[in-house]
């Protein structure tokens, strides 16, 4: 587990609430918005958010993470908040994302999480890292688009149909779909939370309309979203088309957690990836939705870090 705390020379962005940014080099070219927090010296877990997201928004207390030793290590993928955008990626592109975060920050060993949009991202991780990555971890994830007799878009709520359905055509038809919820960046969040909030499950909404929350997730999508939506629409193209991997050959431990509710990214594509993955295990609960994941997150975090000498 490593002692240091190095941090990237790379340069620096404004402190975004509160939360200090180094920018670092990415894969391609561009530059990766980084924020740390929890314990400096603790065991190193990235973290890959959702869609749309960033590095801010739902995320264990900074007291729970000393208290896990954990240090969380989260970013905006390219095209979010003060990432560069990075055209035509595709989800195997999360990993090498990765990868060069980790390289900066000294980091030889590690675990991923990734929740929601994240998921995927965390997959390739494991797939495609598996010499760096410990255990990786998919809440309320995706399957990949060419999932054999899996019914992708079955128990879908329907807003989420119809932007997969634009993907598909590419990035302009998807931007032209997503134009009228991200033109007004002030309303934003507003717009985000009323269009979907109708199709949520009960056990979702509660879970919204706290104001903590609900704040927390307005934070955030401000943030991804202040410079365009191009994350967004990337994210979107890269989740329809091929994922640059296969499940199946990853090799590592994998934890999938799914709510049984979830209208966003339905329980069948975590029931899919669980019989494909070879060393997965599935946690299936019962009566909860998609945004359940924000607290099933701190024990997720445990069973990542549970074998700490692996980070040796």
């Amino acid at each position: 587990m490593p002692t240091t705390h190095k941090m990237p020379t790379m340069g620096s962005v404004p402190t975004r609430h509160g939360v200090p940014t180094t920018l670092i080099d990415d894969s391609r070219g561009g530059k990766l918005a980084v924020t740390q927090l929890g314990d400096p010296s603790g065991t190193p877990v990235f973290f890959l958010h959702g869609t749309p997201g960033c590095r801010i928004g739902p995320l264990p207390k900074t007291a729970s993470l000393f208290r896990q030793r954990i240090r969380l290590i989260c970013f905006d993928r390219p095209g979010y908040g003060d990432s560069s955008r990075a055209e035509d990626r595709r989800v195997s592109d999360g990993a090498f994302q990765v990868k060069a975060v980790a390289d900066e920050l000294g980091l030889k060993r590690f675990a991923v999480v990734g929740r929601s949009g994240g998921g995927p991202h965390a997959l390739a991780c494991a797939a495609l890292l598996p010499d760096r990555v410990t255990r990786a971890a998919a809440l309320v994830t995706l399957a990949p688009p060419d999932a054999e007799d899996l019914d992708w878009f079955g128990d879908m709520a329907e807003s989420n149909i119809q932007e997969y359905k634009a993907a598909e055509l590419g990035a302009s038809h998807l931007a032209d779909y997503l134009e009228p919820v991200t033109e007004e960046l002030e309303q934003l969040p507003t717009r985000l939370i009323r269009g979907f909030f109708h199709e949520l499950p009960q056990s979702d909404r509660r879970i919204v309309a706290n104001s903590v929350v609900r704040k927390s997730l307005s934070e955030g999508y401000v943030e991804a979203l202040k410079i365009s939506a191009g994350g967004w629409i990337d994210d979107g193209v890269a989740f329809r088309s091929a994922w640059g991997f296969d499940p199946a050959d990853i090799s590592i431990p994998v934890r999938l957690w799914h709510g049984e509710e979830d209208v966003f990214s339905p329980v069948r594509h975590t029931e899919w990836l669980a019989k494909r993955i070879p060393k997965a295990e599935a946690l299936i609960q019962p009566a909860v939705g998609h945004f359940s994941a924000l607290y099933a997150l701190p024990s997720i975090l445990a069973w990542l870090t549970a074998d700490r000498a692996s980070f040796l």
